[in-house]
């Protein structure tokens, strides 16, 4: 009986590292971004439309951040946001200058994760020019929309003898580098579709593959909200003269060619979705899909003929809105988040999730606190916006959003403030700030605004590049 009772514990005793060991593991992270993905281009998010059962899914199952923002409305400065954890008016980095300073590319989060054992890979639109980013990845390749007028932007990557479109090929490759990820490590894959930023130089605008061509055909979209003149009639003269107004005329401008470009928008997003779907296949026939958390989120906000007009830039919601969903195999605590969250949110959040310490300048926050324990009040009381980038036909802007409240100035042009009471006026409809009832509202934000301003500018790690004249764009 002593015998059997010994081997009983013996057995214990062997399996107990075992299980640690397991436990202890470090998850392995999968960053999914996409390109000009508005926050309600979801199903999730309440659209009746749009086909996305694997990103709702992924929601459903973990937690869903419904107000989730972009710092900067733009692909350049909100990536490099990404990267770094930091608002552009701390980074520096947009359109027009030259490179991501060293000091803020050591900080970014691959190389964080590469430094501290992770095997890490980028497929797809880095979006920000750095010195040789390939240092930063065990496995990468960079890529976006190609220079070639229509099909040719999305269609001209191969998979053997096939060419196939970017989406598809990013799907691939974030395959194959599941498939073949070292075991004895933890991987950080981040993978960055195009899609579905339209191809500016191109007649048709969007390009999907052939296996969407019936997708959405018989369903007709509703009209854009606050498509009607007088809200395009109240913007200011150089953003009704601006390249958001030049890209609704390439776009929206008459209501057949509003119905195809939102269909077609709307079928590249599905096609993401389905490879998302064939991601969680391949994390599933390897066996990790319980220890691998995934991260869905839009780079910025995107007008599909709001105000009459399209792309991003500007400092109202359907701009600076995103979707974002954390889904994390081990927490079982489905969630809908109301708190506001951030682009720059996302890179302490991965190195918390992976037990790595942030730099101490991150001005970030980790979300891992509502996936862990569900719709928990926030201490994020307001956040700012900003556009920095000195272009003519993109006036700049900047602001200051709370849950209520939202107060946003130009920088560079001559136009009045704009002030919106977000409770009462969710779709920004109305212009308080020359009500004298809300003077002091009007006030206090602006206040706000400025020392955030101050903040982040102060946080600067030397100065900014200067801006250059030529940019592709």
């Amino acid at each position: 009986m002593r015998y059997i009772l010994n081997r009983h514990w013996l057995i214990i005793f062997y399996l107990i590292p075992t299980v640690l060991f397991a436990q202890n593991k470090k998850p392995n992270i999968i960053f999914i971004l996409t390109d000009d993905q508005r926050w309600d281009a979801l199903g999730i998010a309440g659209n009746k439309i749009i086909q996305t059962p694997q990103m709702d899914a992924l929601a459903v199952s973990g937690t869903y951040f419904k107000n989730a923002f972009a710092t900067t409305p733009i692909c350049a400065a909100s990536r490099a946001s990404i990267l770094t954890g930091l608002y552009e008016r701390t980074h520096g980095y947009t359109f027009q200058k030259p490179i991501l300073r060293a000091p803020y590319a050591e900080m970014i989060y691959p190389k964080i994760f590469k430094d501290n054992g992770y095997h890490v890979g980028f497929f797809g639109k880095l979006g920000v020019v750095m010195n040789k980013p390939s240092q930063y990845f065990d496995e990468s390749e960079f890529y976006d929309r190609g220079g070639e007028a229509e099909k040719q932007g999305y269609f001209y990557k191969k998979i053997g003898n096939d060419t196939v479109h970017l989406t598809q090929y990013s799907g691939y490759q974030a395959q194959n580098f599941i498939k073949n990820a070292p075991t004895d490590k933890p991987f950080c894959l981040s993978i960055s579709f195009s899609a579905p930023h339209g191809h500016d130089n191109s007649i048709a605008q969007y390009f999907w593959q052939q296996k969407s061509d019936s997708l959405y055909k018989n369903i007709l979209i509703p009209d854009p909200i606050l498509g009607n003149d007088s809200f395009f009639n109240k913007l200011p003269i150089p953003v009704q003269a601006g390249l958001n107004r030049t890209r609704w005329k390439w776009r929206f401008d008459t209501p057949e060619k509003y119905q195809s470009m939102v269909k077609g928008y709307y079928r590249m997003i599905t096609e993401i979705d389905d490879e998302i779907g064939l991601i969680r296949k391949q994390l599933k026939e390897k066996g990790i899909e319980d220890n691998t958390i995934i991260i869905v989120m839009g780079d910025n906000g995107y007008f599909l003929g709001d105000r009459q007009l399209a792309d991003k830039w500007l400092m109202y919601d359907v701009s600076i809105r995103v979707p974002l969903i954390i889904y994390d195999p081990r927490v079982h605590k489905p969630a809908t988040i109301d708190a506001m969250v951030l682009n720059i949110d996302i890179t302490k959040t991965m190195l918390g999730i992976a037990g790595i310490t942030a730099p101490k300048n991150y001005q970030g926050q980790n979300l891992m606190p509502f996936v862990e324990k569900g719709n928990i009040p926030s201490n994020r009381k307001s956040i700012l916006i900003e556009h920095l980038w000195k272009l003519p036909e993109i006036p700049s802007s900047e602001g200051i959003r709370t849950a209520n409240w939202k107060y946003f100035r130009y920088r560079l042009i001559r136009a009045p403030e704009e002030l919106y009471n977000l409770k009462n006026d969710p779709l920004e409809k109305n212009n308080l700030a020359t009500n004298p009832k809300y003077a002091k509202q009007l006030a206090l934000l602006r206040q706000q605004c400025d020392t955030a301003i101050l903040k982040y500018q102060s946080a600067k790690m030397g100065p900014d590049d200067p801006f250059i004249e030529a940019v592709k764009f």
